[in-house]
């Protein structure tokens, strides 16, 4: 993207009773600073900037301004945005771009000096890159290189981030920012923009807006500059069109299967899976008339007779899954149901977007509670879905109608754990391993449940479609309830805590963190059992971990 430098005048007023006030703006990223000639003001003038409206700040006992105030940018000031995000955002209007030059027929030496100045400070733009310059008029900035309708020239960034970017760890930290994004800035990281609404300044413009010739945001239900940021950089990482992200991942969840299983319609979906998910499957989708068949992960000879005595729209599962972390072979998932014109939904939370890529492998969309492993920190909930943009607008015309929007408070913190995914990820997928093989070994283990191990059932598919394992390991403890709450209560590292993938380590019991309102007959029909343990391993060193590990199971 290129760099540019812009120019702020000093701007100064004087007021009845001796009021005076002045500031200088930041030129440059160098230092250099440009001031015009003092003393330019007028109250008969009309101040042609971005939000200085002069022409109705002067007068009535306040503050008068004495001429016209000149801003001047260099004639190359260019702002872009990549065609994929331009692509990403479009249904919500947040390709707005991007050039600024500001000319005053009646400027004289100083200010045109200092303009010529500006712009031999400025990095020069490559001659393959396309802009278009904003220049103020009299009755405000207009737009060089639009048609008569006010369509904005398709501006291309002509790098893409695969073209010097090897790594989803690189990805992970420059997508949706550093090769332009939909907020002007020259700050490093993303601003948070704190708005429900968003203004248009004609009718006109509104009236262009919904006849798709002019892109801008709407209403904050429909999209933010901040949250288009994180739906960029997913998007990059999992290789997708176009991405949404939502309140939480339950909430990317339930709207996924509403928009995409039609009242009547039929879903797959497996044994083990999150227990939200179940519930909503088997409480709340019959009352539209949608039916389930679950099947084993591993069972595809059932989806097959699934697919064949049923017309089903949607096969939605875990992969791996919570909280036995079982493998489903997307590529032969996939295969199976794009043959009978299902679509392929896989939720990837636990394996990150680093560990594992659906997409790639034949699935439709993919699903992740960003509130684990993308965000990261455990101080936030957020889900997102991937796929193509046909797909996920289905999703998100849904979404714009139940609500569930991300806060952009929230989007800033996912973008922030983002730009430490691929070092926790390495972390937690090495320590993961390395206790899930400790824990296997040891004599008061009764059993382990890690795709990195040989004794997995789904080893071999976990090897070929995943890169790393991840940090989740879930183990049997030789014992009952009693128990296992003894090694529990003597972890001293870990949170007990719902959630995993974040920094901080946390351990539960599911039997009593998610399954404790049903009898134990009911929650072994679901494998679990008493003596079940999920360990989410954090980024603390790992012989802290271990050390910590072997005293629980000692003092039992």
């Amino acid at each position: 993207m290129a760099a540019s430098s812009t120019l702020c005048p000093k701007l100064s007023a004087s007021a009845a009773g001796g009021f005076a006030s002045s500031f200088n703006c930041r030129s440059d990223p160098s230092g250099n600073h440009h001031q015009t000639r003092p003393g330019r003001f007028s109250s008969s003038s009309r101040v042609n900037s971005v939000g200085v409206h002069g022409s109705f700040l002067t007068g009535g006992g306040g503050y008068g301004m004495s001429s016209s105030l000149i801003l001047r940018f260099p004639p190359k000031f260019v702002r872009q945005l990549s065609n994929k995000a331009r692509r990403n955002c479009s249904n919500i209007g947040v390709a707005q771009i991007v050039a600024a030059k500001w000319s005053d027929n009646s400027s004289t030496g100083s200010a045109a000096a200092a303009a010529n100045a500006a712009a031999a400070a400025s990095p020069a733009v490559p001659a393959d890159e396309e802009s278009v310059e904003l220049i103020a008029g009299a009755n405000g900035p207009v737009v060089d290189g639009l048609d008569g309708k006010g369509d904005v020239q398709d501006l291309t960034n002509k790098l893409t981030y695969g073209s010097f970017l090897s790594s989803d760890g690189s990805i992970a930290v420059h997508a949706g920012e550093r090769l332009g994004r939909g907020i002007v800035t020259d700050a490093i990281t993303t601003p948070v923009v704190n708005t429900s609404a968003y203004f248009f300044k004609k009718t006109a413009e509104l009236i262009d807006f919904k006849e798709k010739r002019h892109v801008s945001f709407e209403y904050g239900r429909y999209g933010n500059p901040t949250t288009a940021v994180v739906e960029e950089k997913i998007s990059a990482l999992e290789g997708a069109e176009s991405t949404l992200i939502m309140a939480s991942g339950m909430c990317a969840s339930t709207v996924l299967l509403m928009a995409l299983v039609p009242a009547g319609g039929h879903l797959v979906t497996t044994t083990d899976c999150y227990r939200k998910t179940r519930i909503f499957i088997e409480t709340m989708l019959p009352k539209m008339g949608i039916t389930a068949t679950v099947i084993d992960p591993a069972d595809m000879e059932s989806l097959k007779n699934a697919l064949n005595e049923k017309n089903v729209s949607l096969f939605f599962t875990e992969s791996p899954t919570n909280p036995f972390l079982r493998c489903v072979d997307i590529e032969l998932v996939s295969k199976l149901c794009h043959e009978k014109g299902a679509l392929v939904c896989i939720d990837g939370t636990f394996a990150t977007p680093l560990n594992q890529k659906a997409l790639a492998l034949g699935a439709d969309l993919i699903l992740h509670s960003a509130t684990k492993f993308i965000g990261g920190h455990n101080d936030v909930l957020a889900g997102c879905i991937s796929g193509s943009l046909k797909l996920v607008s289905e999703v998100r015309n849904l979404h714009h109608v139940l609500g569930g929007a991300l806060n952009p408070n929230a989007a800033y913190l996912i973008i922030r754990g983002m730009k430490t995914l691929h070092l926790r990820v390495q972390q937690q997928n090495s320590t993961g391993q390395r206790m899930a093989e400790l824990l296997e070994a040891h004599p008061k283990i009764s059993r382990v449940y890690y795709p990195g191990l040989k004794s997995h059932p789904e080893h071999d598919i976990a090897k070929q479609q995943m890169s790393g394992f991840g940090g989740v390991v879930s183990f049997e403890v030789d014992g009952d309830l009693e128990t296992t709450i003894k090694f529990v209560d003597a972890l001293r590292i870990p949170y007990i805590a719902p959630s995993f993938g974040g920094c901080e380590s946390i351990v539960d019991q599911p039997a009593i963190m998610s399954y404790w309102d049903l009898p134990r007959a009911e929650r072994e029909k679901y494998g679990i059992r008493d003596n079940l343990v999920r360990f989410s391993f954090g980024v603390e060193d790992f012989d802290d971990l271990k050390d910590d590990v072997l005293q629980a199971l000692e003092a039992i």
